[in-house]
């Protein structure tokens, strides 16, 4: 039976989508990925810093090597698109598109071992845990360059509301760094009718909450995109408590590392200086933050000449996002360029209502293809 692509790829995504799983549990995902490349003979590596999975093609004789990218894991939001292929897992979805990243790349290793054109080696990395649990950077830990060394690397994300199949891609920043912090402000409890006998760390909460957003307005230079925003609070059970502790935490982001460095910097002396106006001691932390997605030029130039070449519109003019992607990991340790491709008409990415648009799948597959190959030449 012969082989048809978009058909192929479609029902291999509405498996992948009616089946997620969260970051750090990509088993099933995995073994799905893993028995699509058996079933192509092409040779891989499983549990590769979790669950992640690389495929090697090579033919020719060039010693010339480069990487392409999916991300395989899901999100823990309940469903709402009523499909016939919604996900099967309460509370569990595929809101980003993974489904289809993790598809397209398949689809471009059927395309690259069906085609003779082209001399090197590809190597395809399915990464998993890329929500927030840096797989990227587990991946790279667990040997990703030195066992399967590349010269270049790439890798895309759907975009919603962009035209389906044009492909944006930016000269230097394309997603932020991203980091998450937790500020726990500590004074003296107390009853809430009687508040001059207590150090209220609710009140100093509060005004930190203000001084931190005056950290972008006021300290970092205005055509520098930077954003802190405080997401969560949380002070005493009682009503008529003045708490001994409250805390508040958020996110910081950039798309430099030294901004990024700055706002831990600044964020650790408002702290400390805000609580001790209210006679409160502040306790700071930060979880080790995202990489910055930054486009090498060439690479950048690299992948639009084969966009145009292979008949999608490029654009070039879209702002960068505040969004964050640990792809940015890669990119700083070898060459690369991560595109935008359009999804068309759709709920926005970590919506209960966004699906991965099917005719992206074909689209997006020759795009990765054709790119590992001019990378190669």
């Amino acid at each position: 039976m012969p082989f048809d692509l978009a058909e192929t790829l479609t029902a291999w995504r509405h498996h992948l989508h009616a089946h997620p799983e969260l970051s750090l549990q990509e088993s099933a995902t995995a073994a799905f990925v893993c028995e699509k490349l058996r079933e192509m003979g092409i040779p891989h590596t499983a549990n590769i810093g979790g669950h992640g999975v690389v495929a090697t093609i090579t033919r020719g004789s060039s010693n010339r090597s480069v990487g392409l990218r999916a991300d395989m894991d899901a999100l823990a939001i309940t469903e709402t698109t009523g499909k016939p292929y919604a996900s099967k897992t309460p509370g569990v979805m595929h809101a980003c598109g993974h489904d289809g990243h993790t598809t397209s790349l398949l689809g471009a290793a059927k395309l690259l071992l069906d085609d003779n054109n082209w001399s090197g080696t590809v190597h395809l990395v399915f990464q998993p845990a890329e929500e927030g649990y840096r797989g990227a950077l587990s991946m790279i830990n667990d040997g990703l360059f030195e066992r399967f060394p590349m010269e270049r690397i790439f890798g895309y994300h759907n975009w919603p509301n962009l035209e389906t199949g044009t492909v944006m891609l930016h000269h230097g920043p394309s997603m932020a760094a991203s980091g998450n912090f937790t500020i726990t402000l500590t004074g003296h409890a107390g009853h809430a009718a009687m508040p001059h006998l207590t150090a209220d760390p609710v009140q100093g909460a509060a005004h930190l909450i203000v001084a931190l957003n005056a950290i972008v307005a006021r300290n970092v230079e205005p055509l520098e995109p930077t954003v802190i925003s405080v997401t969560r609070m949380q002070g005493a059970e009682a009503f008529n408590q003045i708490p001994e502790t409250a805390s508040i935490g958020g996110t910081y982001r950039a798309h430099s590392r030294a901004t990024m460095d700055f706002l831990q910097e600044r964020m650790r002396a408002v702290a400390e200086h805000t609580a001790a106006a209210f006679g409160l001691k502040a306790e700071v932390e930060f979880g080790n933050y995202l990489s910055p997605t930054f486009n090498h030029k060439a690479e950048a130039e690299l992948a639009a000449g084969v966009a145009s070449g292979i008949g999608l519109a490029v654009r070039h003019d879209m702002k960068p996002t505040m969004g964050a992607e640990d792809f940015g990991y890669f990119i700083e340790r070898v060459p690369g360029a991560y595109a935008w491709i359009g999804n068309g008409p759709s709920a926005g990415l970590h919506n209960a209502n966004f699906d991965y648009n099917d005719a992206l799948l074909p689209i997006a597959a020759g795009y990765l293809a054709e790119t590992a190959k001019a990378a190669l030449k």
